[in-house]
């Protein structure tokens, strides 16, 4: 059985609110970040970590809007992630926090550490790599494009998987071409997968409440990068021990 903890920690100012999933069992674990999308830390990372967490990995869902706090108010959201996206320094220190987080939990083999992101929660684990920890791998799903400065690719110590929409417009083919141009000029060992179809947040079933039409729910695609993920931790953390 999966254990949670709920955890806080300060930063930026603010009181964070992140959940800590455990495995079953003991002994030292490959750890995995989990950062939420820009709305906030919803059940969506909770249900991913939990899930992580069931496959024998220490996960912790991160909170970067403190206090667990949701936004349902569009313009609030974006003042919030235009607050943090326009100081690169603030950006990166709310990352970190939540990978010392992660980092601290006796339970993790601080050797074998992956991040994944969904949205702006991708951007912000993507920019977090930029900054040189030592993780093994980054993951990102349905990130938006962001503006960061590309020759940092080369401080990305493990390998990079971005998965995103064709037709996700936060993401389109101008950003992808300039993603690659990144990764490649940063001598990165990277994949892009783009799953043809599918629109912004297609891994989150809850994607269509918001009403937007550039969000929507995409089992295959969801499916499929869950998959794609799996088979890099399994190449670049080893397989944990089965929980329990």
């Amino acid at each position: 059985m999966v254990q949670t903890r709920d955890i806080e920690y300060s930063v930026d100012g603010t009181v964070m609110l992140g959940r800590l999933h455990l495995p079953d069992g003991a002994g030292p674990r490959p750890g995995v970040l989990v950062a939420h999308e820009a709305n906030g830390r919803d059940v969506h990372p909770l249900e991913r970590a939990h899930r992580l967490a069931e496959l024998g990995y220490v996960a912790f869902a991160l909170d970067y809007h403190g206090g667990a706090h949701v936004y349902t108010d569009l313009d609030e959201m974006m003042t919030r992630l235009a607050a943090v996206a326009s100081d690169p320094a603030r950006l990166r220190g709310i990352s970190r926090a939540g990978l010392d987080v992660l980092l601290g939990e006796p339970r993790v083999d601080t050797t074998r550490v992956a991040a994944i992101g969904y949205c702006f929660g991708a951007v912000m684990m993507l920019d977090l790599a930029r900054s040189g920890p030592d993780l093994r791998a980054v993951v990102g799903f349905h990130p938006g494009a962001a503006d960061h400065d590309p020759t940092e690719a080369q401080k990305i110590t493990g390998k990079v998987l971005v998965c995103v929409g064709s037709e996700d417009p936060f993401f389109p083919a101008d950003a992808r071409s300039a993603f690659e141009a990144e990764m490649r000029e940063g001598g990165v060992d990277w994949q892009l997968h783009v799953y043809g179809g599918a629109l912004h947040s297609f891994t989150n079933p809850a994607a269509s409440d918001a009403g937007l039409p550039a969000l929507a729910f995409d089992q295959w695609a969801d499916a499929r990068s869950w998959q794609a993920m799996l088979g890099l931790f399994d190449e670049v953390l080893g397989a944990p021990p089965p929980a329990g």
